[in-house]
């Protein structure tokens, strides 16, 4: 074990200090911090990859610097236009407290570059969650259900929750004491989802902010998926259907908003790249592994009045029929 960790150490020191290149602005984001977690909790996070150049971006090896983390590339040629992700997993049962973990994307065309990303988490043995997190199953569209878990910290240190918060605005979360009794304090979290909550399966993170300085920061995984009507916009998966028109509805001109899209199939598969979107349209796949239904967050920034239309391709690795195209539209107003 010692002789494991020093060798986790030593490569991440010889790694050196990360470089700006051309490879660094294909990622939205170098970093990702999980905070503080449970001992043993397995942590997910993809780093989405949009291909912003005119020539074919291959990636040629992904690597780690501790044996604690996996990564690996979705699709490895990803043309221009295209999108997909670097999925990285940490295995928190591999150490305790902080840990931070360099993954190098190696680039082999248009030129060679190596991009570094981070992941780090703090792995505590002194708290524990009742579930991996805050799973309000299958629910349907407009209504307003909720989901609790409880967040138990022992030891001398234990320290009080302060504050609650979560990254989607549609989940509304709270945190409440349940027991302080011999050196345990206890909490109940509880969520609620708002009514207007857009249909799809999709995760969020519940943050919880601690007095303690050993772990500032707790993170809680959300997960929820929600049925939606026949008029929400979904895209269905085949290999012989025309291009599937998807209306997005009225969204005002100098704002950012957000839509889902549901792509459907008989049998699982994974999305390997995106293509067709531009600053006005972005598009982020949400699940990274195999999955009958995947869910796409269409991010609309317009700035002029009218319709928007874009034909949007998504890759997939389903035989004999790996790319759905749809057209999405919106309409957009004052």
């Amino acid at each position: 074990m010692l002789r494991y960790s020093l060798f986790c150490v030593l490569f991440f020191t010889a790694a050196g200090q990360a470089h700006a290149s051309w490879g660094d602005s294909l990622f939205e984001e170098h970093n990702r911090d999980f905070g503080a977690v449970p001992h043993g909790q397995l942590q997910t996070h993809p780093f989405r990859l949009v291909n912003n150049t005119s020539q074919t971006v291959v990636i040629s090896n992904v690597r780690v610097s501790c044996g604690c983390t996996a990564a690996r590339a979705l699709q490895t040629v990803v043309a221009p236009g295209q999108e997909t992700a670097i999925v990285a997993k940490m295995d928190t049962s591999r150490f305790f407290e902080h840990r931070t973990v360099t993954i190098f994307v190696q680039f082999s065309q248009p030129q060679f570059d190596e991009v570094r990303l981070t992941v780090k988490a703090n792995s505590r043995d002194d708290v524990s969650y009742s579930s991996e997190g805050l799973n309000f199953g299958k629910i349907k569209q407009g209504a307003n259900p909720a989901a609790s878990m409880t967040v138990s910290f022992t030891g001398s240190m234990v320290g009080k929750i302060t504050d609650v918060k979560c990254d989607s605005n549609y989940i509304q979360p709270e945190v409440q004491e349940l027991r302080n009794i011999g050196g345990m304090t206890t909490y109940k979290v509880s969520a609620k989802i708002r009514d207007d909550a857009p249909a799809g399966r999709w995760y969020s993170d519940v943050w919880l902010t601690t007095s303690n300085p050993a772990m500032k920061q707790l993170r809680i995984p959300v997960n929820v998926e929600i049925e939606g009507t026949k008029s929400q916009a979904t895209a269905e998966v085949s290999a012989v259907a025309p291009v599937n028109a998807v209306t997005l509805g009225n969204v005002k001109a100098g704002m950012e908003t957000d839509r889902k899209i549901v792509l459907r199939a008989k049998q699982p598969f994974r999305i390997t790249g995106v293509s067709g979107t531009d600053s006005e349209v972005e598009i982020r796949t949400i699940d990274t592994d195999s999955q009958l239904v995947h869910v796409l967050t269409v991010t609309l920034r317009p700035n002029e009045l009218g319709d928007l239309s874009r034909t949007i391709r998504v890759e997939t690795d389903i035989p004999n029929s790996p790319t759905i195209d749809f057209n999405a539209r919106a309409t957009i107003i004052p």
